[in-house]
């Protein structure tokens, strides 16, 4: 199982950062021992004094498929909930700089806390999904399925060839504005509309 997560897919957020708007989908990639899963703890790291938040829709692959056409995407996926892009944002900084590559400030052991999945049939999905992020019971960041550059299909169709999705996979698509620094004794919460699929601490 691997995490593919689109980065610059809201154009607020890449504002907010000074990024430009990409042309196409954005993507790296988080290992398996990135995920946080039940409301696990998230253990705020020593190497870093600046991890953000960023919440973001995620979606679950329900089969294998490579070179996927947009128009049968919504059969790749059975899934929807939210979780968090935790970002050491000093280290992404100083490997930016350098011209280095920036996994170890985004790919480093528990950066990925994952809610509650709910299912979902992509073909169906006709509404704006509306998610949010609380930090502290003080909302952070909200956003809506609506306002991605690309969304759902396109994103699967372009990851896709690049990159064998897997039965288990999880897409990460992208954070609205908002990001912010984490402490020590913060609590989080994401929903989707009014239901809290993700609730833990941050120690």
């Amino acid at each position: 199982m691997k995490l593919i997560c689109i980065g610059r897919n809201y154009s607020e957020h890449a504002k907010e950062l000074n990024n430009p708007v990409p042309e196409e989908p954005v993507f790296f990639m988080k290992p398996d021992t990135a995920v946080l899963r039940d409301n696990a703890p998230f253990y705020h790291p020593d190497f870093s004094n600046d991890i953000h938040h960023e919440v973001e829709l995620v979606l679950r692959v329900s089969k294998a498929g490579k070179h996927i056409s947009p128009e049968f995407a919504h059969l790749y996926v059975d899934g929807i909930t939210v979780g968090i892009d935790f970002t050491a944002r000093d280290l992404q900084q100083q490997c930016k700089a350098k011209g280095l590559p920036w996994e170890k400030a985004k790919a480093f052991d528990g950066s990925a806390p994952v809610g509650k999945m709910l299912s979902f049939n992509l073909s169906e999905a006709m509404e704006p999904i509306q998610f949010s992020l609380t930090v502290n019971d003080a909302l952070r960041q909200q956003g809506s399925s609506t306002e991605m550059i690309f969304g759902f299909r396109e994103i699967i169709a372009y990851v896709s060839r690049f990159v064998t999705l897997k039965t288990g996979d999880l897409i990460f698509t992208g954070t609205p504005a908002g990001v912010a620094a984490v402490n020590i004794g913060d609590r989080l919460k994401a929903s989707i509309g009014d239901l809290c699929l993700l609730d833990f601490e941050v120690k």
